[in-house]
């Protein structure tokens, strides 16, 4: 997996920067999670893999699908992808690509995990002090998650803050056996 992103990235970035300088992020946002559906596709799938398919025929069929959704540059980008033998790492193109974005409009994606179901106004004091301590608006996703025994898990970007149960508990662990 962590090549997959590694591989998509500049392409991801690319995107971004010319999104960026024609002030167009919304639109390639939507661009390319529509490009992403259409390689994620079962039946587009088994065409990518297919010897019999040329480069020129995958990418005509792909762009047929998006038509005119598709605008010049993004035809380009994915005829590039195409041509490289990579149009199926269109998902982890458009998941970096939203991940910029988010950077550029001063978003956070949090990931909330809690061991019991959080009420509305848990989540709103929660997600109120993470964007005073990241001092940053946060878009967050709540799940459950029982095996965390209390308490609550939060992930943003590479930083996990965990005030579970469990993660005390492992904490205590580790350190009784050092």
């Amino acid at each position: 997996m962590a090549e997959a992103i590694t591989v998509a990235r500049p392409y991801a970035e690319a995107a971004y920067k010319f999104a960026v300088e024609k002030k167009e992020l919304s639109q390639w946002s939507k661009i390319l999670q529509l490009a992403a559906s259409i390689a994620e596709d079962d039946q587009m799938k088994l065409l990518v893999g297919n010897p019999r398919i040329s480069v020129s025929q995958l990418s005509e069929l792909i762009l047929d699908i998006g038509g005119k959704k598709f605008p010049a540059e993004a035809r380009n980008l994915i005829m590039l992808l195409v041509e490289n033998k990579r149009v199926l790492l269109l998902s982890q193109v458009s998941q970096l690509f939203e991940q910029l974005k988010a950077q550029h409009e001063g978003v956070l994606e949090a990931k909330i995990i809690s061991a019991f179901k959080m009420q509305s106004d848990q989540v709103d004091r929660l997600i109120n002090n993470l964007e005073r301590k990241f001092n940053r608006k946060i878009e967050a996703q709540v799940s459950v998650d029982p095996e965390l025994i209390g308490g609550v898990k939060v992930e943003i970007g590479d930083e996990t803050l965990d005030a579970s149960v469990r993660g005390k508990l492992e904490a205590m662990a580790v350190a009784l056996k050092s």
